[in-house]
């Protein structure tokens, strides 16, 4: 066991980076690009604003309602075709969304998208990870987010300077090429040998116990206010960020580089608790961490988008959305069952998806010609406070039942 343990740490290191890279690209492709193909969409196909947030509203529910799914299919031993297949597929979208021409095929490719991140996005890899490392899941999933953390870093850039140079259509073939020619061959590769469904059960790591008890205790719906809160802010931001910023008079140069450095703020922070987090009271971490994404929010409003205020931004909603993505990864495992995380979560995924499908089109529903996003931010500080305070009283009745 002491051997097996060893060559398992070994391992994990090198499995974490190849299986965030297919993760910086996919995340970059379909997740940030959106922001970027809003604006000559809406020229192009004579949608309004709510009409083209329908279109990422749509892929995120659809990535929701295909989450259970797949994660049966991870569980039942079959991760590399999952996720192989899944990267076929977004390639397949992204050509397909290169010639679009109405708002119809619009929609239906967002929704293909949608279908193939639930088999690509940080969900699939965090069960992969967990199967794989069970006695050191915490510390791969943050390994796995360091170089996903850099999607929005490398692809915003990217894939604006693609736009200018061929124009977005043509852009989306070489999003298309990278799908097919790197995430889908590494997940062919890194993924053979994986753990036999049986495995889990060998080494106890489940019991047959009924997870409905869990049902009828408060710490797991306040975590599900929690999370479904949480995914709802941090889903509805990066659909919009790129029009937010264009509205308020910035420059170019910073509209791009505002979001672009939240990606190299978030790999920041979750390097800092790679780093550090054994010397930190981990409930401790785990309150103060979402805190940052409302107090990001706030230095946004009232510094009314001045470079400096959204400076500080960036560098509080960075960090925050980089270190809570470990937070609401394993706070279900510590506060309610590690035994039952699986199907805990699982439970969660339908609500997850609605709130995610239906923030982005709030955000732009919430917009208008005369007070811009305003409204809208002040929606989604409100929905952060909130979630963070579910967490907070999540995590007091759980330590205090353990007591």
């Amino acid at each position: 066991m002491h051997f097996f343990r060893r060559s398992t740490a070994l391992a994990l290191g090198p499995f974490s980076f190849w299986l965030s890279l297919p993760q910086l690209i996919s995340w970059g492709s379909v997740f940030y690009t959106f922001s970027l193909l809003m604006t000559p969409l809406e020229a192009e196909l004579g949608m309004s604003r709510a009409e083209s947030s329908l279109a990422f509203s749509l892929a995120l529910l659809a990535e929701g309602l295909m989450a259970y799914l797949v994660g049966r299919w991870i569980d039942a031993g079959h991760e590399r075709r999952v996720m192989t297949l899944g990267s076929v597929w977004i390639g397949a979208g992204l050509l397909a969304h290169s010639f679009v021409q109405s708002k119809a095929e619009f929609y239906a490719v967002w929704i293909w998208l949608g279908l193939g991140t639930a088999a690509t996005f940080y969900t699939p890899a965090f069960a992969v990870v967990t199967r794989r490392f069970a006695h050191d899941f915490r510390r791969a999933i943050i390994t796995l987010t360091f170089l996903g953390g850099l999607a929005s870093t490398v692809f915003i850039p990217l894939f604006s300077w693609w736009m200018d140079l061929w124009g977005w259509r043509q852009a989306l073939w070489a999003l298309a090429a990278l799908q097919w020619l790197v995430c889908a061959p590494l997940h062919a590769w890194l993924l053979q040998g994986a753990p036999p469904a049986q495995h889990l059960h060998a080494t106890g790591q489940t019991r047959a116990v009924s997870v409905r008890v869990h049902l009828r205790q408060a710490p797991f719906w306040l975590l599900a206010l929690f999370m479904v809160l949480m995914m709802a802010v941090t889903s509805a931001l990066p659909a919009h960020m790129i029009a937010l910023l264009q509205e308020s008079g910035l420059t170019s140069t910073w509209v791009i580089a505002i979001p672009a450095a939240i990606g190299a703020v978030q790999v920041v922070g979750r390097l800092v608790l790679f780093v550090f987090e054994r010397y930190w009271d981990v409930h401790a971490a785990n309150r103060w961490i979402p805190m940052l994404i409302p107090l990001g929010l706030l230095a946004l409003l009232l510094g009314q988008l001045h470079p400096a205020a959204a400076g500080v931004f960036v560098v509080l909603f960075g960090l925050g959305n980089g270190m809570n993505t470990i937070v609401k990864g394993t706070a279900m495992a510590q506060y309610v069952s590690r035994a039952h995380v699986g199907q805990l979560n699982g439970l969660l995924g339908l609500p997850i998806a609605l709130a995610r499908a239906a923030a982005p089109l709030m955000v732009g529903l919430l917009w208008s010609p005369e007070n811009g996003y305003g409204v809208a931010l002040w929606w989604l500080l409100s929905a952060s406070l909130l979630g963070t305070a579910a967490l907070w009283l999540a995590q007091a009745r759980s330590l205090r039942t353990q007591r």
